[in-house]
Protein backbone atom coordinates (compact mmCIF):
# COMPACT_ATOMS: atom_id res chain seq x y z
CA UNK A 1 0.00 0.00 0.00
CA UNK A 2 0.82 3.87 -0.71
CA UNK A 3 1.67 5.66 3.06
CA UNK A 4 3.57 8.60 3.95
CA UNK A 5 6.40 7.68 7.30
CA UNK A 6 9.21 8.44 8.70
CA UNK A 7 12.08 6.51 9.84
CA UNK A 8 13.62 8.85 12.07
CA UNK A 9 12.15 12.04 13.83
CA UNK A 10 12.85 15.66 11.48
CA UNK A 11 11.67 18.50 9.69
CA UNK A 12 8.61 17.93 7.37
CA UNK A 13 10.90 16.78 4.23
CA UNK A 14 11.96 13.71 6.22
CA UNK A 15 8.28 12.47 5.46
CA UNK A 16 8.70 9.77 2.57
CA UNK A 17 5.89 8.30 0.11
CA UNK A 18 6.32 5.01 -0.95
CA UNK A 19 5.08 1.11 -0.70
CA UNK A 20 4.68 -0.43 2.86
CA UNK A 21 3.09 -3.74 3.76
CA UNK A 22 -0.59 -3.47 4.17
CA UNK A 23 -1.38 -4.01 8.32
CA UNK A 24 -3.50 -7.43 9.23
CA UNK A 25 -6.02 -6.11 11.91
CA UNK A 26 -5.70 -7.70 15.44
CA UNK A 27 -9.01 -9.32 17.38
CA UNK A 28 -9.78 -6.00 18.54
CA UNK A 29 -9.02 -3.93 15.25
CA UNK A 30 -10.67 -3.06 11.72
CA UNK A 31 -9.22 -2.64 8.16
CA UNK A 32 -9.91 0.49 7.03
CA UNK A 33 -9.57 1.50 3.37
CA UNK A 34 -8.37 5.19 3.92
CA UNK A 35 -10.16 7.64 1.83
CA UNK A 36 -9.35 10.84 3.67
CA UNK A 37 -7.12 12.45 7.24
CA UNK A 38 -6.67 15.37 8.48
CA UNK A 39 -3.40 17.44 9.57
CA UNK A 40 -3.30 18.30 13.36
CA UNK A 41 -0.62 20.27 15.67
CA UNK A 42 0.39 17.38 16.95
CA UNK A 43 1.33 15.41 14.22
CA UNK A 44 3.86 17.82 13.28
CA UNK A 45 5.28 17.61 17.18
CA UNK A 46 5.37 13.83 16.89
CA UNK A 47 6.84 14.01 13.29
CA UNK A 48 9.49 16.04 14.50
CA UNK A 49 10.25 15.03 17.87
CA UNK A 50 9.32 17.69 19.69
CA UNK A 51 6.68 15.58 21.51
CA UNK A 52 8.84 12.63 22.39
CA UNK A 53 6.86 8.76 22.06
CA UNK A 54 8.18 5.29 21.34
CA UNK A 55 7.19 4.86 17.53
CA UNK A 56 7.27 1.88 15.18
CA UNK A 57 9.75 1.74 12.67
CA UNK A 58 8.65 2.91 9.82
CA UNK A 59 6.06 5.07 11.43
CA UNK A 60 2.90 5.77 9.32
CA UNK A 61 2.18 9.63 10.64
CA UNK A 62 -1.25 10.84 11.09
CA UNK A 63 -4.26 10.61 14.19
CA UNK A 64 -7.48 11.05 11.98
CA UNK A 65 -9.18 9.28 9.75
CA UNK A 66 -12.42 8.26 7.69
CA UNK A 67 -12.98 5.09 4.85
CA UNK A 68 -14.66 2.11 4.79
CA UNK A 69 -14.16 -1.03 6.50
CA UNK A 70 -12.52 -3.96 4.70
CA UNK A 71 -11.73 -6.94 7.24
CA UNK A 72 -12.56 -7.12 11.26
CA UNK A 73 -10.44 -9.10 13.89
CA UNK A 74 -12.08 -12.12 15.73
CA UNK A 75 -13.26 -9.56 18.81
CA UNK A 76 -14.86 -7.03 16.60
CA UNK A 77 -18.51 -6.50 17.83
CA UNK A 78 -19.83 -2.82 16.72
CA UNK A 79 -18.69 -2.96 12.95
CA UNK A 80 -19.22 -5.00 9.56
CA UNK A 81 -17.44 -5.23 6.14
CA UNK A 82 -18.66 -2.03 4.07
CA UNK A 83 -19.32 0.02 7.21
CA UNK A 84 -18.67 3.73 6.70
CA UNK A 85 -16.50 4.77 9.79
CA UNK A 86 -14.09 7.81 11.36
CA UNK A 87 -11.60 8.60 14.57
CA UNK A 88 -8.62 9.75 15.97
CA UNK A 89 -5.96 9.13 18.18
CA UNK A 90 -4.42 6.78 15.85
CA UNK A 91 -0.45 7.69 15.57
CA UNK A 92 -0.20 8.46 19.31
CA UNK A 93 1.13 6.52 22.14
CA UNK A 94 2.79 3.72 20.27
CA UNK A 95 -0.05 3.16 17.56
CA UNK A 96 0.36 3.59 13.66
CA UNK A 97 -0.74 6.79 11.96
CA UNK A 98 -3.54 6.81 9.35
CA UNK A 99 -1.92 8.46 6.55
CA UNK A 100 -1.87 5.09 4.11
CA UNK A 101 -3.99 3.71 1.79
CA UNK A 102 -5.23 0.98 4.71
CA UNK A 103 -4.88 1.60 8.34
CA UNK A 104 -5.51 -0.99 11.10
CA UNK A 105 -7.51 0.77 13.84
CA UNK A 106 -8.64 -0.10 17.30
CA UNK A 107 -12.48 -0.92 17.50
CA UNK A 108 -12.65 1.88 20.50
CA UNK A 109 -11.12 4.62 18.52
CA UNK A 110 -13.61 4.68 15.39
CA UNK A 111 -17.13 5.70 15.35
CA UNK A 112 -20.22 5.59 12.51
CA UNK A 113 -19.71 8.30 9.54
CA UNK A 114 -23.81 9.46 9.61
CA UNK A 115 -25.07 9.05 6.06
CA UNK A 116 -25.23 12.76 5.08
CA UNK A 117 -21.92 13.80 6.00
CA UNK A 118 -18.87 13.31 3.67
CA UNK A 119 -15.82 11.64 4.35
CA UNK A 120 -13.29 14.42 4.04
CA UNK A 121 -15.54 16.13 6.79
CA UNK A 122 -15.44 13.52 8.95
CA UNK A 123 -11.72 13.44 8.95
CA UNK A 124 -11.69 17.07 8.89
CA UNK A 125 -13.66 17.31 12.92
CA UNK A 126 -12.42 13.96 13.99
CA UNK A 127 -9.41 15.44 16.37
CA UNK A 128 -10.69 19.04 16.98
CA UNK A 129 -14.39 18.05 17.66
CA UNK A 130 -13.63 15.48 20.05
CA UNK A 131 -11.02 18.10 21.57
CA UNK A 132 -13.69 20.60 21.24
CA UNK A 133 -16.05 18.53 23.00
CA UNK A 134 -13.58 17.06 25.84
CA UNK A 135 -12.85 20.92 26.49
CA UNK A 136 -16.59 22.45 26.48
CA UNK A 137 -18.98 19.15 27.92
CA UNK A 138 -16.77 17.22 30.12
CA UNK A 139 -13.93 20.16 31.56
CA UNK A 140 -15.97 23.15 31.66
CA UNK A 141 -19.38 22.16 31.82
CA UNK A 142 -20.94 24.86 29.53
CA UNK A 143 -24.61 25.30 29.79
CA UNK A 144 -27.57 26.49 27.60
CA UNK A 145 -27.99 30.18 28.39
CA UNK A 146 -23.81 30.91 29.47
CA UNK A 147 -21.42 33.23 27.48
CA UNK A 148 -18.74 31.51 25.86
CA UNK A 149 -15.88 33.22 24.26
CA UNK A 150 -13.31 31.96 21.54
CA UNK A 151 -9.92 33.49 21.00
CA UNK A 152 -8.85 32.63 17.55
CA UNK A 153 -12.41 31.30 16.25
CA UNK A 154 -11.84 30.91 12.56
CA UNK A 155 -8.81 27.83 13.45
CA UNK A 156 -9.45 24.45 13.64
CA UNK A 157 -10.29 23.66 17.12
CA UNK A 158 -11.96 27.27 17.26
CA UNK A 159 -14.31 27.23 14.31
CA UNK A 160 -15.46 23.63 15.83
CA UNK A 161 -15.78 25.30 19.61
CA UNK A 162 -17.91 27.79 18.06
CA UNK A 163 -20.03 25.91 16.61
CA UNK A 164 -20.32 23.12 19.55
CA UNK A 165 -21.12 25.82 21.74
CA UNK A 166 -24.29 27.25 19.41
CA UNK A 167 -25.35 23.66 19.50
CA UNK A 168 -25.23 23.81 23.44
CA UNK A 169 -27.39 26.79 23.24
CA UNK A 170 -24.52 29.16 24.54
CA UNK A 171 -24.45 32.97 23.38
CA UNK A 172 -21.12 32.83 21.40
CA UNK A 173 -18.43 35.56 21.05
CA UNK A 174 -15.03 35.00 18.79
CA UNK A 175 -12.05 36.73 18.11
CA UNK A 176 -10.09 36.61 14.47
CA UNK A 177 -7.57 38.58 13.05
CA UNK A 178 -8.88 39.88 9.91
CA UNK A 179 -12.26 40.66 8.95
CA UNK A 180 -12.43 37.38 6.51
CA UNK A 181 -11.93 35.15 8.99
CA UNK A 182 -14.44 37.46 11.55
CA UNK A 183 -17.13 36.69 8.47
CA UNK A 184 -16.16 33.18 8.87
CA UNK A 185 -16.78 33.18 12.74
CA UNK A 186 -20.09 34.95 11.86
CA UNK A 187 -20.99 32.42 9.24
CA UNK A 188 -20.37 29.43 11.67
CA UNK A 189 -22.65 30.34 13.92
CA UNK A 190 -21.06 33.29 16.39
CA UNK A 191 -23.54 35.90 17.82
CA UNK A 192 -20.58 38.26 17.53
CA UNK A 193 -17.35 38.45 16.25
CA UNK A 194 -14.26 40.90 16.66
CA UNK A 195 -11.44 41.63 14.65
CA UNK A 196 -8.54 41.88 17.64
CA UNK A 197 -5.99 43.58 15.10
CA UNK A 198 -8.11 46.80 14.16
CA UNK A 199 -10.95 46.85 16.97
CA UNK A 200 -10.25 47.39 20.90
CA UNK A 201 -11.86 44.01 21.94
CA UNK A 202 -12.89 45.00 25.72
CA UNK A 203 -15.67 47.70 25.05
CA UNK A 204 -17.38 45.24 22.49
CA UNK A 205 -16.84 42.29 24.90
CA UNK A 206 -18.19 44.38 27.47
CA UNK A 207 -21.22 45.46 25.88
CA UNK A 208 -22.23 41.60 24.62
CA UNK A 209 -21.71 40.61 28.03
CA UNK A 210 -21.58 42.48 31.01
CA UNK A 211 -20.97 40.71 33.56
CA UNK A 212 -18.32 39.51 31.72
CA UNK A 213 -18.29 35.54 30.23
CA UNK A 214 -18.61 32.33 31.75
CA UNK A 215 -15.93 30.03 29.73
CA UNK A 216 -13.19 31.29 27.97
CA UNK A 217 -11.29 29.20 25.10
CA UNK A 218 -7.99 30.26 24.35
CA UNK A 219 -6.04 28.60 21.35
CA UNK A 220 -3.16 30.61 21.57
CA UNK A 221 0.07 29.08 22.41
CA UNK A 222 1.10 31.72 24.99
CA UNK A 223 -2.12 32.76 27.08
CA UNK A 224 -2.42 36.40 28.29
CA UNK A 225 -4.01 35.94 31.56
CA UNK A 226 -4.40 38.90 32.71
CA UNK A 227 -6.39 40.07 30.02
CA UNK A 228 -8.36 37.29 29.83
CA UNK A 229 -9.20 36.94 33.83
CA UNK A 230 -10.44 40.01 33.46
CA UNK A 231 -12.92 38.82 30.90
CA UNK A 232 -14.07 36.32 32.76
CA UNK A 233 -17.83 36.30 34.88
CA UNK A 234 -17.92 35.30 38.89
CA UNK A 235 -16.89 31.49 39.17
CA UNK A 236 -15.69 31.61 35.17
CA UNK A 237 -13.90 28.86 33.00
CA UNK A 238 -11.05 29.02 31.13
CA UNK A 239 -9.69 26.26 28.75
CA UNK A 240 -6.23 26.50 27.47
CA UNK A 241 -5.07 23.51 24.91
CA UNK A 242 -1.91 24.93 23.48
CA UNK A 243 1.64 26.20 24.41
CA UNK A 244 3.75 22.96 25.54
CA UNK A 245 6.49 24.97 26.17
CA UNK A 246 4.96 28.57 27.41
CA UNK A 247 5.78 30.14 30.78
CA UNK A 248 3.12 33.20 30.98
CA UNK A 249 2.69 34.97 34.34
CA UNK A 250 0.17 34.16 35.86
CA UNK A 251 -2.28 36.80 38.28
CA UNK A 252 -3.18 34.00 41.28
CA UNK A 253 -4.88 36.97 43.16
CA UNK A 254 -7.73 38.20 40.77
CA UNK A 255 -7.88 34.43 39.58
CA UNK A 256 -9.04 33.14 43.26
CA UNK A 257 -11.07 36.18 44.23
CA UNK A 258 -13.28 35.67 41.57
CA UNK A 259 -13.42 31.67 41.98
CA UNK A 260 -12.18 30.88 38.02
CA UNK A 261 -11.44 27.55 37.40
CA UNK A 262 -8.55 26.89 34.55
CA UNK A 263 -8.83 23.27 32.60
CA UNK A 264 -6.26 22.10 30.16
CA UNK A 265 -6.11 18.86 28.89
CA UNK A 266 -4.54 16.77 25.87
CA UNK A 267 -7.13 14.96 23.83
CA UNK A 268 -5.51 11.84 23.47
CA UNK A 269 -4.98 11.41 27.55
CA UNK A 270 -8.77 10.58 27.61
CA UNK A 271 -10.37 7.38 27.84
CA UNK A 272 -12.20 5.51 24.81
CA UNK A 273 -15.63 6.15 27.11
CA UNK A 274 -15.06 9.88 26.88
CA UNK A 275 -14.32 9.85 23.19
CA UNK A 276 -17.11 7.55 22.25
CA UNK A 277 -19.27 10.01 24.19
CA UNK A 278 -18.02 12.85 22.20
CA UNK A 279 -17.99 11.33 19.19
CA UNK A 280 -22.67 10.36 19.74
CA UNK A 281 -23.19 13.49 20.04
CA UNK A 282 -20.91 14.85 17.21
CA UNK A 283 -22.69 12.62 14.79
CA UNK A 284 -26.31 14.02 16.58
CA UNK A 285 -24.80 17.24 15.27
CA UNK A 286 -22.92 16.69 12.16
CA UNK A 287 -26.39 14.37 10.82
CA UNK A 288 -28.40 17.42 11.71
CA UNK A 289 -26.05 20.29 9.99
CA UNK A 290 -25.26 22.20 13.20
CA UNK A 291 -21.14 20.51 12.97
CA UNK A 292 -19.67 21.80 9.64
CA UNK A 293 -16.01 21.28 8.85
CA UNK A 294 -13.69 24.32 8.65
CA UNK A 295 -11.26 23.08 5.55
CA UNK A 296 -8.67 25.84 4.42
CA UNK A 297 -6.45 23.45 2.22
CA UNK A 298 -6.37 19.97 0.49
CA UNK A 299 -3.87 17.87 -1.00
CA UNK A 300 -3.13 14.41 -2.34
CA UNK A 301 -1.19 11.89 -0.41
CA UNK A 302 2.13 12.25 -1.90
CA UNK A 303 2.23 15.93 -0.63
CA UNK A 304 2.07 14.54 3.11
CA UNK A 305 5.53 16.74 3.47
CA UNK A 306 4.20 20.00 1.64
CA UNK A 307 1.06 19.55 4.06
CA UNK A 308 3.22 19.26 7.45
CA UNK A 309 5.15 22.46 6.15
CA UNK A 310 2.18 24.20 6.18
CA UNK A 311 1.00 22.86 9.58
CA UNK A 312 3.96 23.45 10.91
CA UNK A 313 4.95 27.49 9.53
CA UNK A 314 1.23 28.11 11.02
CA UNK A 315 1.48 26.15 14.32
CA UNK A 316 5.26 27.41 15.11
CA UNK A 317 6.10 29.98 13.30
CA UNK A 318 2.59 31.69 12.96
CA UNK A 319 2.47 32.24 9.47
CA UNK A 320 -1.21 33.41 9.17
CA UNK A 321 -1.47 31.15 6.20
CA UNK A 322 -4.08 28.92 7.21
CA UNK A 323 -7.32 29.52 9.00
CA UNK A 324 -9.00 25.79 9.52
CA UNK A 325 -7.91 22.50 8.78
CA UNK A 326 -5.64 20.72 5.98
CA UNK A 327 -7.03 17.76 4.77
CA UNK A 328 -5.38 14.97 3.00
CA UNK A 329 -7.17 12.58 0.42
CA UNK A 330 -5.89 8.87 -0.05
Amino acid sequence: MKAAYITQPGAPESILFGELETPVPQSDQILVKINAVSVNPIDTYIRSGLIPMQLPNPFIVGCDFSGMVTSIGTQVTRFKIGDRVWGSNQGLLGRQGTFSEYAAVDEMFAYPIPESVADEDAAALALVGITAHLGLVQEARLQAGETLMVNGGAGGVGSVVIQMGKAIGARVIATAGNDERVERCLQLGADCAVNYRSNDVDPMLKEFAPEGVNVFWETSRVPDFHATIGRLAERGRMIVMAGRDATPEFPVGPFYVKGCRLHGFAMFKASSEEQQEAARDMNSWMSKGRLRSNISQRFPLSETAVAHRLQEDNTIKCAGTLAGKIVVTV
